[in-house]
């Protein structure tokens, strides 16, 4: 990364979700595309997730129940990215995008507001924790407690942690986010 792309992300304090259109039918296709350049191209930190928002509908075919993924949004990516020359022109010009969303094709990110009512999730965040080791609880009700991680959950960005209160060991789920290692 040149220094042209760190001044444009210290400009930024974090990443923003923008909406790309593209052709009906091609959205899992640019999802890919999109995630195949970040990758070749090192753009991990530019570029941080793809999401095509989909919701479980449950039909009856011949009788039987059967659950379908049905896409909310058709024709629209979503994209959490940190907008820059080189962001803007891999979305731009990956097969299947006909544009931004946003007025005159600048893009717009999505409000706080526009994401929860579309059902956008975060990103899954990485741990680099393991079984065994003590971490602090950050945030929630369990905040300011520290425990032992017990299983560790990273498909749904989760953990288990044996907390000690008031005496007591507790088995609480908490999301990545909830905590931080302690140093030892």
């Amino acid at each position: 990364m040149d220094s042209n792309q760190h001044d444009q992300l210290d400009q930024l304090d974090q990443a923003q979700w923008f909406v790309a259109h593209t052709y009906s039918g091609y959205e899992n296709k640019v999802k890919a595309s999109i995630e195949a350049t970040v990758e070749n191209r090192n753009m991990e930190d530019l570029i941080l997730e793809v999401q095509v928002p989909v919701q479980e509908v449950v039909e009856s075919k011949n009788g039987k129940r059967v659950v379908k993924e049905k896409k909310l949004f058709p024709g629209y990516v979503m994209i959490k990215m940190f907008m820059t020359d080189d962001s803007w022109y891999v979305v731009r010009n990956t097969r299947g995008v006909t544009g931004f969303v946003g007025p005159a094709s600048k893009p717009v990110p999505l409000s706080k507001a526009e994401l929860k009512s579309m059902g956008i999730r975060q990103q899954r965040v990485e741990i680099s924790m393991k079984v065994g080791e003590e971490v602090k609880v950050t945030e929630g009700p369990l905040e300011g407690f520290t425990g032992i991680i017990e299983e560790v959950h990273p498909e749904k960005s989760k953990v288990k942690v044996n907390v000690s209160m008031f005496g007591r060991e507790t088995l609480a789920e908490l999301g990545f986010e909830q905590i931080e290692k302690i140093n030892t």
